[in-house]
């Protein structure tokens, strides 16, 4: 049985649920054209009736010129309203004598403008919740928003072909060519960067999303999702484009988990197997260039101790501080950890338990580490394997390895990417957290970028470099997670809509692509994250039948 229509104070319910409609009291001077299709995404309940009506040449002639005398007039006697202030009218005079010049030319009409948004919900409380939101992201879009009480009938009554149907205060507008035109869901020409790479499709109408990370301010990107959302899989389809795009970029990965081996022997690359002591090494203790600044690298050296020792005392770390300086102001070359054992054992009152901690680089699990540095740089993509190493000393590797290849960006004019995968292990611990936020924010002088890779965003908002790491990433790739939290939404400034939908977007095992929200600039795009047949079979090692 179809459920009436019943109207209340600010709502109309029928068969299809409840409809709240909002009205523009006000419009902004300026709107970018496309931003309807922000305002109103797809995954939300959302609409919006626009009615249009051509007005007269001669009478838009005749609008606009009475219009410009009473702005002009009443800058003349002074008598304009409290709330109208004399820049405003100059403005308003100015624009209807440039708009008059324009309509007298045929480069712009006059249009008589019936505008009304809808919010949609099975309750009248959810709907209420839409368009509160809703009048929230008008409001800071410049609109000044008129919900219609004892109207709400009328504002959602069906259009006639004349116009002449009754509409409340705050539907009718008056509006140029371009106005118009901005209320028309066009895509913003920022998505098609020339140059760039695809990075996904649009979920609406799937439009493809091209960007190009060397166009901008920043060249780091980040992607967060759950285990099973695509992120590695994401992160390896943007390297491969970039690669194809820049071919001579020179990519690193820091790769936790394992998942990026494959990648790299495809592209003819190599795997640095860091915990199983093959032939290649790192040294965690190599400065890097000749010009690199001993001191600073003696700081970051600390910073990684302290991720594999989160436990260590003032004087510990004291200690441990002290005989990393004295080891780089004193040794002329490349000091390697036997030398910093030595330099600490030497040491007045060095504490025993942190002697027993290093012996972990003697003749523990790390003893693989002490030596000069033996990789060879020159083939790329160098993925470094951390899939063999013990859990705890997961963020002690990210750390010097990042700060290897930071040496490695600065030998180069080349343009670099370097995808740091599980970042959230460096998250957790200040210093590192601090060196990885200010590589975000300076690698891009180095013609680098990074792209970090993690689970939650979440473990990155619980400090300030971590939120000024996220504050600095140009795009951010927002896949499946388990839940949206009150931080994060506030912080990436998410709809209710959008929060909601994060948890249920589709996985890849559910529609063989990932679902995600792409986060660029102002703009909050669902896209899907696609993948042609060779790229896929290039990098899952899958042939496709």
């Amino acid at each position: 049985m179809r459920r009436r229509t019943v109207e209340g104070p600010a709502w109309v319910a029928g068969g299809s649920g409840f409809e709240l409609p909002v009205l523009l009291s006000e419009l902004p001077k300026e709107v970018p054209f496309g931003f309807v299709g922000r305002l109103l995404p797809t995954s939300e309940p959302l609409g919006l009736r626009l009615q249009v009506f051509r007005v007269a040449r001669s009478r838009s002639l005749e609008m606009l010129e009475t219009a410009g005398a009473t702005a002009e007039a009443e800058l003349a006697s002074g008598s304009a309203s409290p709330t109208a202030r004399s820049s405003d009218l100059e403005l308003e005079s100015e624009s209807a004598r440039g708009l008059a010049h324009s309509v007298s030319l045929g480069e712009q009409e006059l249009f008589r403008a019936g505008i009304c948004l809808r919010a949609l919900g099975p309750s009248k409380g959810r709907a209420e919740l839409r368009r509160g939101e809703l009048v929230r992201r008008l409001q800071s879009l410049g609109f000044r928003t008129r919900v219609p009480v004892y109207e709400a009938a009328d504002a959602l009554g069906p259009p006639d072909l004349a116009g002449t149907e009754p509409r409340p205060p705050g539907y009718w507008h008056t509006l140029p060519t371009d106005g118009v035109a901005a209320f028309f869901p066009f895509t913003d020409e920022t998505l098609a960067e020339p140059g760039g790479i695809l990075a996904g499709l649009l979920l609406d109408d799937a439009s493809p999303v091209v960007l190009d990370r060397w166009r901008h301010s920043s060249y780091s990107w980040g992607i967060f999702g759950s285990t099973g959302s695509g992120k590695s899989f994401a992160a390896s389809l943007f390297a491969l484009r970039t690669r194809w795009t820049t071919p001579d970029l020179e990519l690193y990965i820091l790769d936790p988990l394992g998942e990026f081996s494959g990648f790299a022997r495809a592209l003819g690359g190599q795997v640095v197997r860091v915990a199983s002591g093959d032939a290649e090494r790192v040294n965690p203790l190599d400065p890097g260039p000749e010009a690199a600044d001993r001191g600073e690298k003696a700081a970051r050296v600390g910073a990684a101790m302290r991720a594999l020792w989160p436990s260590l005392t003032d004087e510990e770390g004291a200690v441990l501080d002290a005989s990393v300086s004295r080891l780089f102001e004193r040794h002329e070359g490349v000091p390697t950890l036997g030398d910093l054992l030595r330099e600490v054992g030497e040491a007045p009152k060095a504490p025993d338990r942190l002697l027993g901690l290093l012996d972990v680089f003697r003749s523990g699990s790390l003893r693989h580490l002490d030596g000069p540095t033996t990789l060879r740089w020159e083939r790329r993509p160098i993925v470094f394997d951390l899939s063999g190493a013990a859990e705890a000393h997961l963020p002690f590797h990210l750390a010097y390895l990042l700060d290897v290849v930071y040496g490695q960006l600065q030998r180069s004019s080349n343009p670099k990417l370097v995808i740091v995968d599980e970042a959230h292990l460096l998250a957790r611990h200040a210093p590192t957290a601090e060196f990885l936020d200010r590589l975000v924010r300076h690698v891009r002088h180095h013609r680098a970028g990074l792209l970090i890779v993690s689970q939650n965003p979440d473990d990155f908002l619980t400090s300030e470099s971590g939120r000024s790491l996220l504050r600095n990433l140009r795009a951010t790739l927002l896949l499946r997670l388990p839940e949206v939290s009150g931080a994060a939404r506030q912080f990436f400034s998410l709809t209710e809509a959008e929060a909601d939908w994060l948890p249920r977007s589709r996985l890849p095992k559910e529609a063989g692509y990932s679902e995600g929200l792409l986060r660029f600039g102002p703009a909050h795009l669902p896209i899907a994250i696609v993948a042609s047949t060779p790229e896929f079979e290039l990098l899952t090692g899958t042939r496709v039948p």
